[in-house]
């Protein structure tokens, strides 16, 4: 898989890092990549020495029920992506300086620092993936900072018309200027009632989550309150 142990303070490390911007392994969506890496930790990680591996593994758990349903070939190693979707083989022994810079961080994570021990073509590899990276980094024309939400809305009971939520969410989200609608699905939580799950891309300066979150709860007919289940800076 893409990380080393996940039972050592060091594999745990690299791991919350790399999720402290991303909601999934790879992409957007739950997929086998995620279900390989959440059945390589032996229990679940400590919120508060590793906070973004503690949220993520908390978010997979809620699919364990789907595991084997969700898209991707567990057979295939686990890779992690990296900026503009390059893929970037994970394969740290060190976890990466609180005090370096974006570009030293970038080092930690695409190798360990121990060159001397290692083969002279991961090394060549993990520097031609750097300077790629390092390329399309300074090309890039970046546009408005845009985040990746999933918000949980949660129904009154289960004789909540979860079809009419469904509707009364989409009226209210979907004309928004700065948000695009993605999908959603219903993912039942106990006792007949299901909650809907919805997944938004938003601009930062144009939408506030936590102002969406209250026009969302405003519907009160139908919703009881909203989580944001993930959230990931794009």
């Amino acid at each position: 898989m893409g990380f080393t142990d996940l039972s050592c303070d060091s594999g745990l490390a690299i791991a919350n890092f790399f999720l402290q911007t991303r909601s999934y392994i790879v992409g957007h969506n739950p997929s086998q990549a995620d279900v390989t890496t959440f059945k390589a930790f032996k229990e679940a990680p400590d919120a508060g020495k590793y906070p973004h591996a503690a949220r993520w593994y908390k978010h997979i758990a809620s699919y364990e029920p789907e595991f084997a349903t969700l898209p991707g070939d567990p057979s295939k190693p686990v890779t992690a992506y990296g900026p503009d979707d390059a893929e970037i083989p994970v394969n740290v022994k060190k976890a990466p300086a609180p005090a370096a810079d974006d570009e030293d961080e970038m080092e930690d994570l695409f190798g360990s620092d121990d060159d001397e021990d290692e083969d002279k073509e991961l090394i060549a590899q993990r520097n031609k993936n750097l300077a790629e990276y390092r390329k399309k980094a300074a090309t890039k024309n970046k546009g408005p900072a845009k985040s990746f939400v999933t918000i949980d809305v949660k129904p009154w009971d289960d004789e909540t018309p979860m079809n009419e939520l469904t509707e009364a969410v989409e009226k209210l989200l979907k004309p928004k200027d700065g948000l695009t609608y993605g999908q959603h699905k219903l993912i039942p939580v106990g006792f007949g009632i299901n909650k809907l799950q919805v997944y938004l891309t938003v601009e930062d300066e144009k939408i506030s989550v936590s102002d969406l979150q209250e026009e969302i709860e405003g519907l009160e007919d139908y919703v009881q309150s909203t989580d944001v289940a993930a959230m990931q800076k794009m």
